[in-house]
């Protein structure tokens, strides 16, 4: 999650407080509006802890709203 607040930082100029509240929103937005099975894998991809194959937890993320992951 560290990461995704630094990256929240640094796209918008606000303070790390207020990131992470940002991250912290969009994260249990997800939660309560994806289906089960993949919402149950979020905290393990923000984490980094969970997931196949490589790459960063950020990529996976960018990946799921069609970044280049």
């Amino acid at each position: 999650m560290d990461q995704v607040v630094k990256l929240i930082q640094e796209r918008t100029g606000i303070d790390a407080g207020q990131a992470r509240t940002a991250a912290d929103t969009v994260v249990d937005f997800l939660k309560d509006r994806l289906p089960a099975p993949i919402a149950g894998q979020i905290d393990s991809v923000i984490s980094g802890s969970g997931g196949e194959g490589t790459g960063s937890p950020m990529d996976k993320v960018g990946g799921m709203f069609g970044g280049s992951g």
